[in-house]
């Protein structure tokens, strides 16, 4: 099981081990594992990185894990001779089974896992509260189906497409917010001051990040030895800091090399903030349409202790602005080139790729990990039956929402 300390990033000091927050300043906390060396144990999935995750159980049925290969065809076209790719999604034929087709569902079931633990004596009688563009929420609504614990979500109008599971909905609610993202994380908020709501923490929650972090865990394996470049799309940029901390777990372990892997993380301009964050430059117009949308995020933990700024400068990190176009053909590439289908973000990441190889920021020979952060919904759909989720209410105002909630 693991076992660790939460420490907050700025000042290493202990806090309580459900804590989202350190009380002193804005840092992110950080789980600080027993385990120095990586030990894997003998289940299936996720949970064969228990040791370095906070829980001290598992899901079972839940918590499919990531799959690494070396590519052939995308390694080919780009001239990459040591290009692997995790792929977090649904590909039967590689192993990888993830429920919604997005690594979402590493962050997903750790973090129920935690809530279940966290409200052993109440979980029936307390809600975890997640605001999605989409993905989030379906792997969440996945598991909490599974487990039969309640959850509340909130979710942009536009999102409910993504609304799906492939288990019959358990006892979920989901309130559709006409609004972006982050009216949806404002609505979440405020939801939290009803009683019987708990947080699930977003980018703060340890175990969403070093669920996350188990990409880097399974490719250092695959590859044995940690990887010089690490490319994803990201949105608030969370699974950049889950791929930093988890490579310096393996740093640390000390059978694996002692370099970090240079984050290289890309968004979908111009609606990129950590984009124009990181080059110092003033955001430009955001569009209401985005080649994929939840790539974006009006507040990434960008300056926070442990945050997105940290990882790139203790990396040599880059970040990437793609056009929409150029994400349409990175999609298009990696398609062609691994014959299976992804989501629009990791197109984004591929294009970043191809940006690197052009400007010569990544060598031929280099090891390079590139995350391929979702795909393989077309097998999904083939293989099994898709329930779908439809929104409980649709709300404008956070008032028709407090009034919905209260007279359930």
């Amino acid at each position: 099981m693991g076992e660790y300390v939460v420490r907050c990033v700025s000042d290493g000091s202990v806090q309580p081990p459900y804590s989202l927050g350190c009380p002193k300043d804005n840092s992110l906390l950080r789980a600080e594992y027993k385990a120095r060396r990586l030990e894997t144990a003998s289940l299936s999935g996720i949970w064969r990185f228990q040791s370095w995750l906070p829980v001290q159980g598992i899901i079972a049925g839940a918590g499919a894990a990531p799959v690494t290969y070396k590519s052939q065809g995308l390694g080919r076209e780009l001239g990459l001779e040591n290009l692997f790719i995790s792929f977090n999604g649904y590909w039967p034929e590689r192993g990888a089974r993830m429920p919604t087709g997005s690594f979402k569902d590493l962050e997903a079931a750790p973090t129920m896992q935690r809530h279940r633990e966290q409200f052993s004596d109440q979980a029936g009688r307390r809600s975890l509260v997640v605001a999605s563009a989409g993905n989030t929420a379906r792997a969440f609504a996945q598991v909490a189906s599974q487990i039969g614990l309640p959850l509340l979500l909130f979710v942009p109008q536009k999102a409910l497409e993504r609304m799906w599971t492939t288990v019959p909905p358990g006892a979920v609610t989901l309130v559709a917010v006409d609004g972006d993202y982050c009216d949806a994380i404002d609505m979440a908020e405020k939801a939290l001051t009803l009683p019987g709501f708990v947080p699930e923490g977003g980018a703060r929650n340890i175990a969403r990040r070093d669920g996350m972090g188990t990409v880097m865990l399974d490719a250092t394996l695959h590859i044995k030895r940690i990887p010089e470049h690490y490319f994803q799309a990201v949105g608030s940029g969370t699974g950049g800091i889950a791929a930093w901390e988890a490579a310096m777990r393996l740093k640390e372990d000390g059978r694996f090399g002692s370099n970090l892997p240079r984050l290289q993380l890309a968004q979908n301009i111009p609606n990129a903030p950590l984009y124009f964050a990181w080059k110092c430059q003033e955001p430009e117009a955001c569009c209401s349409n985005m080649f994929d949308d939840v790539l974006f995020n009006r507040r990434p933990p960008f300056a926070v202790p442990g945050g997105v700024r940290d990882a790139l400068q203790a990396t040599l990190g880059e970040v990437y602005g793609i056009t929409d176009d150029e994400a349409l053909e990175g999609k298009r590439l990696f398609e062609e080139s691994e014959e299976i289908d992804i989501l629009n973000a990791p197109g984004v990441a591929v294009a970043a790729l191809q940006q690197a190889v052009k400007n010569g920021s990544v060598l031929s020979d280099e090891i390079i990990l590139l995350n391929i952060t979702g795909g393989g919904l077309a097998r999904i759909r083939e293989d099994g039956t898709l329930y779908r989720l439809v929104p409980d209410i649709t709300v404008s105002r956070w008032e028709d929402a407090v009034q919905f909630l209260e007279s359930r």
